[in-house]
């Protein structure tokens, strides 16, 4: 994850904690904030409550908002196993499914790489629309354009406990090789490759929507290892990066089941969805290109 404004963030150790401790103390930090603003012609069901205009949440960074879990995240380095070591079988594999994976550059599906490889919004907001069968923006879908950026943090910032104990070479730098976001490689060269931090804000975004749009939940997960899986054809990272990103996904996810606040916005988010549906609003991407892509396997991938 990368740490230009308006993007994703790399955090080191003490950066990481500064947040987390920001995000958990907000009456002592001088933390910036944003509100929520839901436009007046924002589409709500008849019923339905409207979210406040004037609910605000803070930016633990500028154009990053704080998540929900704050400083109850969970521990990356207690919950995965150390990467495979250099001359491992388990390594050998690493590196036989990095190597399949560049027979896909320079296609389609990397193209789709590169973008989700982009986390700053609205870019990333997209990038599951076509799973989930409607636009998402914060014009149409402020809940759920919100809820999308809150759990971003918090699946992110729950893989560094790993990241930075570990702080794995990743495989482009291992094979002094390029990714399809070259812009990013020097912040990457600094960043531990494992878990990957992409896989667990997609899976993370994958579990969560499941729950906004159930009846969308097969595309929605598809969508969701598509995601990490892209950082195999960015050459950014090894698969067993992106099969730890996912565990931390899980864990989030679990923990999220118990925030009040994620509740109400996952309630809200789908109400957003299902209004929209009723106005017969279509994604703006080119799904049938998306699902081209999607469709392009990857030799190996367990």
């Amino acid at each position: 994850m990368t740490s230009s404004t308006g993007r994703g963030f790399t955090h080191p150790r003490a950066d990481a904690n500064a947040v987390l401790a920001c995000a958990a103390t907000l009456a002592l930090c001088a933390c910036t904030t944003t509100s929520a603003v839901v436009p007046a012609a924002s589409p709500m069901l008849p019923g339905a409550a409207s979210p406040s205009v004037t609910e605000a949440v803070p930016e633990i960074r500028p154009g990053v908002l704080a998540g929900y879990l704050g400083r109850d995240l969970p521990d990356s380095l207690k919950l995965l196993p150390a990467p495979p070591k250099e001359g491992s079988a388990a390594f050998r594999n690493d590196q036989a499914v990095s190597r399949a994976s560049q027979k896909l550059r320079g296609t389609a599906r990397d193209v789709l790489a590169a973008s989700d490889a982009e986390l700053g919004f609205p870019h990333v907001a997209g990038a599951f629309s076509c799973a989930l069968g409607v636009p998402v923006s914060q014009d149409q879908s402020p809940r759920l354009y919100r809820l999308l950026r809150r759990t971003l943090t918090d699946a992110g910032l729950a893989t560094y406990a790993a990241k930075d104990h570990y702080r794995r070479t990743r495989p482009f730098v291992f094979y002094k090789e390029g990714t399809c976001a070259p812009k990013d490689e020097a912040a990457l060269r600094n960043d531990g490759s494992f878990p990957s931090g992409h896989t667990s804000i997609g899976w993370t975004w994958a579990l969560v929507l499941t729950q906004v749009a159930p009846d969308r939940t097969d595309a929605l997960l598809a969508r969701g290892r598509a995601f990490g899986e892209s950082r195999l054809v960015c050459n950014a990272h090894w698969q067993s990066d992106v099969l730890a990103g996912r565990t931390i996904a899980s864990a989030t996810f679990a923990r999220l089941q118990s925030d009040t606040a994620f509740q109400a916005d996952v309630a809200a988010a789908a109400r957003e969805v299902q209004s929209l549906r009723a106005g017969g609003d279509a994604p703006s991407s080119d799904c049938a290109a998306e699902a081209a892509a999607l469709a392009m396997p990857i030799e190996g991938v367990q």
